[in-house]
This record gives C-alpha cells, sequence and structure tokens, in this order.
C-alpha cells in the first residue's frame, strides 16, 4: 500500500479516513480539492488541475482523497490501492450538514483558497449531487474497480468497517 485512492459520496468520511491512514502508515496525504479550488469558491481551469493532480500521481507515494470522477480512470492506473465508501446517502447527508456545522465560516485544511463552510445555495447544490450520487455514479465506480488490474480494493459499506481496518494495521 504506497498510492491509495479513496473514494465514495461526500460526507461519507473519505478525508477522516485518509488522515487516520496517514497517521497509520506515515504515507503523506495529498486532497485534490487544494489544487481545485483557489480564491474564493472559484475552480481551477482543467489544465492547472490536470497538471497538478498529475504531479502528485507522479510521487512514490501518497493518499489521495476524492472523486473528481473524470480523472478516476486514469487514477486507477496510477495506484496500487482503492478504499471506496459505499455508504447510505442518509449517512453522507448527515456527513456533510455535520462538517458545516463544525467548520461553518472556516475554510477546511484540506481545501485550496479561501472556501469557508457554510449553507448557501452552492451547499444546496452539494445536498442534491450527494441525494443523487448512488444513483449517478455508484454502479460506474463499482464497475470501474472489478476492472482495475493489479488493485487491491476494499469497499466499506459503513463507518465502522473502516474504523476496523484501521484498527487493524
Amino acid at each position: 500500500m504506497q498510492k491509495v485512492i479513496i473514494i465514495g459520496n461526500c460526507g461519507s468520511g473519505k478525508t477522516t479516513f485518509a488522515k487516520k491512514l496517514g497517521q497509520k502508515t506515515g504515507l503523506p496525504i495529498i486532497h485534490p480539492d487544494r489544487a481545485y479550488w483557489h480564491g474564493s469558491w472559484q475552480t481551477r481551469d482543467r489544465d492547472a488541475f490536470d497538471a497538478a493532480l498529475q504531479q502528485a500521481l507522479d510521487k512514490p507515494c501518497w493518499i489521495m482523497d476524492g472523486n473528481y470522477h473524470r480523472t478516476l480512470p486514469y487514477r486507477l492506473e496510477h495506484c496500487d490501492t482503492v478504499f471506496f465508501f459505499d455508504l447510505p446517502t442518509i449517512t453522507c447527508l448527515w456527513g456533510i450538514t455535520r462538517r458545516v456545522i463544525a467548520n461553518y465560516g472556516r475554510t477546511r485544511p484540506d481545501m485550496g483558497g479561501n472556501c469557508p463552510e457554510r449553507f448557501d445555495r452552492n451547499k444546496w447544490a452539494l445536498y442534491r449531487n450527494v441525494f443523487l450520487f448512488n444513483r449517478q455514479h455508484r454502479e460506474q465506480y463499482l464497475t470501474l474497480l472489478k476492472g482495475a488490474t493489479g488493485v487491491n480494493v476494499t469497499v466499506f459499506r459503513n463507518r465502522k468497517q473502516a474504523e476496523r481496518f484501521l484498527d487493524s494495521l
């Protein structure tokens, strides 16, 4: 386990798991959100994001949390381990609600730019995306993971499974 991707719905616990896994393994954590977001909730252009992502993938070892659907097939070619948080939608909706409340008005350390957590129209769009994730992306992710050769895939159906995995290290 040297190049790890952690994927799943927003609010599923990817970043929390990445931090704990990084503490246990000593592997550096790469948050693609830092490359994607800048300014005040502004996104980088595709070429700049792709260049930053490539630079991260070229490193000898890492833990990378986040989906970025467009880049997932490419990132799967560069990793040896994937953790997929396949959690119920309600769990993820609660997860992002807790995250906003806990970090309200502040930019999380895993984010780039000046992107403070708040409840606004963008957050409601995020809730919509979380609500639709399992319908729109779950099967695609599972299919991609089945086809990933040479990659150790672990699917967590709840957070307790993830915690037990970390405890086993």
